[in-house]
């Protein structure tokens, strides 16, 4: 495996740890979004808020 494919499957690891970071659903949209801008730009905000939402949603209790 390369190092820049390396890099990229721990980068993303991070963002997807950080998609469940905060409390709140808007929390975790926000920090899923922020991670995955970092990874890949605008489509990883993109996909990072989604992912942030969808544990916010995942975790809340009945």
């Amino acid at each position: 495996m390369t190092r820049t494919a390396i890099l990229t499957l721990t980068a993303a690891a991070l963002a997807l740890a950080l998609a469940a970071c905060g409390t709140t659903v808007e929390q975790k949209a926000a920090t899923g979004a922020v991670a995955g801008a970092v990874v890949a730009g605008p489509v990883g905000a993109a996909v990072g808020g989604a992912a942030g939402t969808a544990a916010a949603h995942v975790q809340k209790p009945n």
